[in-house]
């Protein structure tokens, strides 16, 4: 059985994928049980999520956040008590250099969070619940200028009292008004 130029792998090869859409090269294996399709192309008009792997529920992103929240104020915070119960007087003491070690650590690790994020599509508080932020059109994780674009858009979500915090929990793709905006959807993934 001859398939035509030995030398080029992509000559008379079967049809594969979705009609109309132009495929990817074979033995590129598709991001997160995306469907094989090349940079840029979308899933056919009407098959609204096509080819998302299984998106994240509300609780999953609740907890991954409030753990991030936790990994990243939580030490600032006790540094910051034990420097008041350090004091002679708690009622009139200042922030000391024990607090100050915990801004500069809640500082560093935010942003190392959100490179986590924007490399992996995981901060340490996703990847404990198994779940992963990526770009809705083809599934790669966004990039850390991305990612920082998306932590400013979350202000959208507080306006209108913190609907858009909410709104996940009747969006057919489970995304808040930044993730609309920012084009990203938050899926299972394994653990590990």
């Amino acid at each position: 059985m001859s398939f035509g130029d030995p030398n080029n792998p992509y000559s008379q090869q079967t049809p594969q994928g979705l009609p109309g859409y132009p495929q990817a090269p074979q033995g590129v294996p598709p991001q997160y049980g995306y469907p094989q399709q090349p940079y840029g192309a979308y899933p056919p008009p009407g098959m609204p999520g096509a080819g998302l792997p299984p998106l994240a529920h509300w609780g999953q992103r609740v907890g991954g956040y409030l753990l991030d929240v936790l990994i990243i104020a939580g030490p600032m915070y006790a540094l910051g008590l034990i420097d008041l119960a350090g004091s002679d007087d708690p009622a009139t003491a200042e922030p000391g250099a024990l607090f100050a070690i915990g801004v500069v650590y809640a500082i560093v690790m935010a942003f190392f969070q959100l490179y986590l994020e924007g490399k992996t599509g995981q901060t340490t508080g996703k990847k404990v619940l198994g779940i992963s932020l990526h770009r809705e059109m083809d599934g790669r994780p966004l990039g850390f200028g991305m990612a920082f674009v998306r932590k400013i858009a979350h202000a959208l979500d507080s306006f209108a009292c913190y609907l858009g915090w909410l709104w996940p929990l009747w969006d057919e793709k489970n995304q808040t008004f930044a993730d609309k905006v920012c084009k990203t959807v938050v899926v299972k993934v394994n653990k590990g």
